[in-house]
């Protein structure tokens, strides 16, 4: 096998985390191009359901992703990418993580942990 197997799905869900701290920064999605160009590049690439298109992580708020390893599980059909999260935040909300969101086992209270690196309104002038 040489890598995920893009014939079972066209878009594959990818898992990354900061190299280092071994934080779950985010889920995204790559297909085949994707792929390609982040291997390529050693930047990483996702394909943006929601606009359809590539989406070159950072190519608006500069908090690009370089790639430092990459694996593929068992099933070849899932990603994990780890990364080196230049900037510190991986998520558009600029937070570190998109899992900034804690439920309380509890209370089912929802929780934010961290604080945000970048106010997004300010980066994304939207």
């Amino acid at each position: 096998m040489t890598g995920p197997d893009f014939q079972k799905a066209e878009l594959i869900p990818v898992v990354a985390q900061d190299a280092d701290s071994g934080v779950v920064l985010m889920l995204a999605y790559m297909n085949q191009e994707a792929y390609e160009e982040t291997l390529k590049t050693k930047r990483v690439c996702y394909y943006s359901r929601s606009r359809k298109k590539l989406w070159r992580k950072g190519e608006e708020s500069g908090n690009v992703q370089e790639l430092k390893s990459i694996y593929f599980d068992c099933d070849a059909d899932t990603l994990l990418v780890k990364v080196n999260q230049v900037g510190g935040a991986a998520c558009h909300e600029g937070y570190q993580s998109c899992f900034f969101r804690r439920v309380d086992l509890d209370s089912q209270e929802v929780h934010v942990e961290g604080e945000r690196i970048f106010d997004p309104h300010e980066v994304y002038k939207k």
